[in-house]
């Protein structure tokens, strides 16, 4: 009757136990701790009182209750920590979007300055062009002329010096 009693009151104990503490690694080594107690209690053939057990599962209860308490604690406290950085990461977020933006608008201002100067670069390579042809049209056309005027001073020199040797001849 001992050894049903012992049995008896170690299997109701653990599953209460095991009951409340399935969930959580905390509740599990309390369970542990709890059937190995009872196991030595077993084992030396000490028997306890239903006051004993009664007294023993109002501290575990307390216990499980203060586990349950510094777990729900815990969890505040790292929920708001979470809460404080996923809000320094949106706000960091924003910086750099507001950066980038930024950039970006300076890279399209700076652009917009640089196809500009090009353009002018190129209007003035243009004009450039335009004057250099026009110069070498104008010197071309001043050679053609002078080059003419030659040919006719030299061919009315050569005319009078002709009709004066005809002259000179008669």
């Amino acid at each position: 009757m001992a050894k049903k009693l012992k049995k008896r009151i170690g299997m109701s104990f653990a599953v209460k136990v095991y009951e409340a503490f399935k969930d959580d690694e905390v509740k599990a080594k309390v369970l542990a701790e709890f059937i190995e107690s009872v196991e030595k209690i077993i084992s030396n053939n000490q028997l306890a009182t239903r006051s004993d057990l009664s007294a023993t599962e109002l501290r575990l209860v307390k216990e499980i209750e203060s586990v349950r308490g510094e777990i729900k604690e815990t969890e505040l406290k790292l929920t708001k920590e979470i809460e404080s950085v996923r809000g320094e990461i949106k706000e960091t977020e924003l910086k750099l979007t507001k950066e980038i933006e930024s950039i970006r608008g300076e890279i399209k201002e700076t652009e917009l300055k640089l196809t500009k100067e090009i353009e002018s670069v190129r209007g003035e390579i243009k004009e450039t062009e335009l004057k250099l042809t026009e110069t070498i049209h104008m010197a071309k056309v001043s050679t053609i002329k002078w080059v003419v005027a030659l040919f006719f001073a030299q061919t009315v020199t050569i005319i009078g010096v002709i009709a004066g040797f005809l002259k000179m001849l008669e």
